[in-house]
């Protein structure tokens, strides 16, 4: 399945112009989206959004990149021109939605799950997440894996500079920065994926850490949307995964989150319940699977979040 997945990946280094994602950014480019379709194909949105131009176009990449804008299919040959709210975007920063302001970790959570989960997600982001096969690595190490991986597709090659580059930008989602005295403030600023604790440096200059463990602030019905989605992406059309598989195969909850195998079990014990019977585990006779009995969809673990914070 690995090989056939990295077959597969249309290679993406950049579009972010290295900066990371801001706390308004994604609230900011719904509601100016709302009103105005169009308008990251406007000379003047950087007026309407107060950047610069390089950041009006990492704000466009992110909100593509996290799935809460897309393409507007009902415009005849778009090309990104004119965009509209996804279905996640109206969920989570729409009119009625569930955290308009990037508030809440559980989103922080979501967000992270939809960038990495795909092969059609930025390239340095899914591969890091989901086929290199080392927990502790330095970034050199990284950077031969993707230099690698750019050689063996048929895509249009990139310098080694550019993937570089695509990793710097990838630490600091998820790392801190150093501080230091000559640097512009707006570098500085920490990315809200930080908060999540997935990556941590090591005392090994520009080396890196997983952090595989409990990750206590991750909502287990946001463990369900992505069980659900890994579901119906990779195993369609099947009632029952395997514990194995929903802990490390690509694109899996485990594998995205980070999750050590005794939290991960502990969010699967409680399926029953999040989804009213819809999801069942159940590990006896020496096998741990997950059972779907009824329809049940990644937006209805999102209606049960939205019902949990309003009790």
């Amino acid at each position: 399945m690995n090989l056939q997945i990295r077959e597969n990946i249309v290679t993406r280094f950049s579009g972010h112009e290295t900066f990371t994602l801001r706390y308004t950014w994604l609230p900011k480019a719904v509601h100016h989206i709302k009103s105005d379709p169009e308008l990251f194909s406007r000379e003047d949105a950087m007026v309407s959004l107060g950047v610069g131009k390089n950041m009006v176009r990492s704000i466009r990449h992110w909100a593509l990149a996290f799935g809460v804008l897309e393409d507007d299919p009902n415009i005849p040959n778009n090309r990104g021109r004119t965009l509209r709210l996804s279905q996640l975007g109206e969920a989570l920063f729409g009119d009625d939605g569930i955290d308009p302001y990037l508030e809440n970790m559980s989103t922080l959570w979501l967000l992270h799950y939809n960038l990495v989960s795909k092969p059609d997600s930025p390239t340095t982001w899914f591969y890091a997440f989901n086929l290199f096969p080392r927990m502790e690595f330095s970034s050199k190490q990284l950077l031969d894996e993707l230099q690698n991986l750019n050689n063996e597709t048929e895509n249009k090659k990139v310098s080694s500079s550019i993937i570089q580059r695509d990793i710097n930008c990838f630490i600091r989602t998820y790392v801190p920065p150093k501080k230091s005295k000559n640097e512009v403030i707006e570098d500085t600023l920490d990315c809200p994926f930080v908060e999540l604790a997935l990556l941590r440096e090591t005392t090994t200059p520009n080396s890196f850490c997983f952090c595989r463990g409990t990750h206590s602030s991750l909502p287990t019905e946001i463990l369900v949307f992505a069980l659900l989605d890994f579901w119906d992406t990779y195993n369609p059309g099947i009632n029952s995964l395997k514990f194995e598989d929903i802990a490390y195969e690509v694109g899996s909850p485990g594998r995205v989150f980070k999750l050590s195998e005794v939290a991960l079990s502990e969010h699967l014990h409680k399926l029953d319940t999040v989804t009213k019977g819809a999801l069942r585990f159940d590990s006896t006779a020496g096998l741990s699977q997950v059972y779907r009995s009824r329809d049940y969809a990644p937006q209805d673990a999102l209606k049960n979040l939205r019902s949990s914070r309003s009790k």
